[in-house]
């Protein structure tokens, strides 16, 4: 398994248990560098870790070939018989250094986002066919990689999995002590954020943030003038330090730290503690695969999504909203319907149907199992 982060990419983990569970010898590689969440968890279940060569930057320079000469050395002597890899970088370095190795190629892919890039997607119509299989995160990116002239028979849509345990609702003695800590009176209606920062893209949507911090708090700046007791919670570092600089940037522009309506955490909480805390949860993102909807969800909180990516997978007319991306106004009225529920004693029941859709979509067993199906057929040929 290959992939360009030692952090992010936790949801590989079911997968390798899985393989293993089935009796399959598996081999993480990973970037060199920091000692990442993603490293632990494996260096816990006692996975096998190999620092890459090649540190995923691609840069036109003869380093660049030279870690990917590197990496292909490694890879033949590991002598695979499938490379598994995640995020495009670590897709273009595998395919690149597996050159004429014998090893089968699946791509995993967790979002959309590189494929509404224009160039990139060009690049990729070519790249995706040294791929056997290509398994996209959700049917919206399965489309797109049809529409691009993959075949049929080597797209296979598997959701990522969400883990039914770790998020289940929460009682009613927790969510009453994570609201106390956020300061939440029992009538204070809560709508929650949980993404990291993104900085701006170049090649996409303009060069704005792919996450649309800002079109949320420009829609609750307008819904909150109507409901004063109210309180948006959002919870996310930036990424890296562009996306950081980014994140104070929105503190600045929408003065969120001298407004009592917004709290702004960094990626230090237990995510379940903000949705414990929170009545709904928003992901106006521009671009996105299924997002923090299914987490939300899974714990028993509805989801205001917008119409991006596979967003629209993730709620049903009965357990959620769905509003076109980059619209505020809608966004406000959804923010609207959602308080008037909350206000009648009803909101809870929509998320008791979420928490309903995500067992039956998103389940992490099953999706892990699913995974590993595709992984033994390719080996069978």
């Amino acid at each position: 398994m290959i992939i360009k982060t030692d952090d992010g990419g936790r949801w590989t983990v079911p997968q390798l248990d899985e393989l293993r569970r089935r009796g399959h010898e598996v081999v993480a590689v990973l970037p060199p560098g920091s000692e990442g969440q993603l490293r632990k968890a494996l260096h816990d279940r006692g996975i096998d870790v190999v620092q890459s060569a090649f540190d995923f930057r691609f840069r036109p320079t003869p380093a660049t070939a030279a870690g990917l000469l590197r990496l292909r050395e490694q890879l033949r002597a590991l002598d695979p018989d499938v490379l598994h890899y995640h995020l495009y970088a670590s897709a273009l370095a595998a395919r690149i250094a597996s050159l004429g190795l014998p090893a089968r190629r699946v791509h995993m892919v967790p979002g959309p986002l590189f494929l509404e890039s224009p160039l990139i997607r060009t690049v990729e119509r070519v790249l995706c066919r040294r791929d056997e299989v290509v398994i996209s995160g959700s049917e919206h990116t399965a489309t797109l990689y049809r529409a691009i002239g993959m075949p049929d028979s080597r797209v296979v849509p598997i959701h990522y999995g969400t883990d039914m345990e770790h998020f289940s609702p929460p009682s009613d003695a927790y969510r009453a002590a994570c609201r106390a800590a956020f300061g939440l009176r029992d009538t204070t209606f809560t709508a929650c954020m949980v993404a990291y920062v993104y900085p701006p893209k170049r090649l996409t949507h303009r060069g704005r943030g792919i996450k649309g911090h800002d079109i949320l708090l420009t829609a609750w700046r307008r819904f909150r003038r109507d409901a004063p007791d109210s309180r948006l919670i959002l919870l996310g570092g930036g990424f890296d330090a562009a996306g950081e600089t980014y994140r104070r940037q929105l503190i600045s522009r929408f003065g969120v730290a001298k407004d009592p309506g917004v709290d702004w955490q960094e990626s230090t909480l237990d995510v379940r503690d903000c949705y414990a805390a929170a009545d709904v949860s928003v992901s106006p993102s521009l671009s996105e695969n299924h997002g923090a909807a299914r987490e939300a969800g899974a714990m028993g909180v509805p989801s205001i999504v917008s119409d991006a990516g596979a967003l629209p997978e993730t709620v049903d007319p009965a357990s959620g909203w769905l509003v076109p991306r980059d619209d505020v106004d809608a966004l406000v009225a959804a923010l609207h319907e959602a308080h008037a529920e909350f206000r009648a004693g009803t909101l809870r029941r929509r998320g008791a149907l979420s928490r309903e859709l995500m067992v039956a979509r998103f389940a992490e067993g099953p999706a892990a199992s699913a995974v590993a199906d595709v992984l033994e057929r390719v080996v069978r040929g």
